[in-house]
């Protein structure tokens, strides 16, 4: 099991660190109550460095919450060529956790529906994401962790926003459509820089990017350098645009679904209000001739 020893590891700029991951995830998990007494919780495991982190940090939790819940790691082996599958069982046999590795050749599905050279990631998105959902009624877990942290939720954001002109990101905490799962991501105020740094200093066993031989969207790649870029030179700005997302005025928007607009009227004993000392209406548009100042 990870100990919260061993979650600090050594050095003081570490131990801070550590403890900033712990406290931003705990804070995430009450923000939303992510995890309640007696869940049963499937922690998706990549084999990235998100994925280890979250598994970490929910393991930490776990030992220091005052409810109890249970973990179980969960690793989808999609018979991709070069997968390397004893990597993870290993590891998590080290970790002392309980895991399920499910094999499924969903690889052999997307080769066959999809031409050669052609982007594959949104079949292969709803493959992996209709598996998940089915292991997880086999398992009989009551919340399905993944590993998205800040920088996903706001590319994500702007990704709707620039190419599908919508205002919708990746929320901490989803129910899907049919309402049988509820989804969560306890890393959704967690900084990718601070997961990268995590992840070097606990030498993670990563799976290699790419075995799949798809290319990162170049939409998505363009928006997580505009994001980086704005981190380096505008100081406080992509944190704004993060709490944004958590503070909207629907009345100050444009969406009619979610603000009454069409029954919006004036209130008459505000309008009352708007009247002169001396009874006249208060003109707010510029006179027709030039004012004058003769006394």
């Amino acid at each position: 099991m990870t100990t919260y020893r061993q979650f600090h590891k050594a050095g003081y700029e570490n131990n801070k660190l550590s403890k900033r991951l712990l406290r931003l995830a705990g804070k995430a998990v009450k923000d939303y109550n992510m995890i309640e007494e007696g869940d049963r919780i499937m922690v998706c495991l990549s084999g990235g460095k998100d994925s280890y982190a979250l598994l970490d940090i929910l393991m930490v939790l776990q030992s220091r919450a005052p409810i109890h819940f249970d973990l179980i790691a969960v690793n989808l082996d999609m018979n991709l060529p070069g997968f390397p599958k004893d990597l993870l069982p290993d590891y998590l046999k080290k970790k002392g956790i309980p895991f399920h590795i499910e094999t499924q050749d969903a690889f052999s599905i997307i080769e066959r529906l999809i031409p050669t050279n052609k982007a594959i990631c949104s079949l292969c998105s709803r493959l992996r994401r209709g598996i998940l959902y089915n292991l997880a009624d086999r398992l009989g877990v009551t919340k399905i962790a993944l590993g998205h942290h800040r920088d996903d939720i706001l590319e994500t954001f702007f990704l709707n926003l620039f190419f599908s002109a919508k205002i919708k990101g990746m929320p901490p905490k989803l129910k899907t459509d049919d309402g049988r799962h509820v989804v969560i991501r306890p890393m959704a105020y967690i900084k990718e820089s601070d997961l990268e740094r995590f992840a070097e200093i606990h030498q993670y066993p990563l799976i290699p990017k790419g075995l799949c031989g798809a290319q990162e969207n170049p939409q998505r790649r363009h928006i997580k350098q505009m994001v980086r870029d704005w981190e380096k030179q505008y100081k406080g700005r992509v944190e704004n645009i993060f709490s944004a997302l958590s503070t909207l005025v629907p009345s100050h928007l444009m969406d009619r679904t979610k603000y009454d607009f069409i029954n919006l009227h004036q209130d008459s004993r505000a309008a009352d209000r708007s009247i002169a000392d001396d009874g006249q209406p208060i003109s707010f548009m510029p006179s027709d001739g030039p004012s004058s100042t003769t006394p």
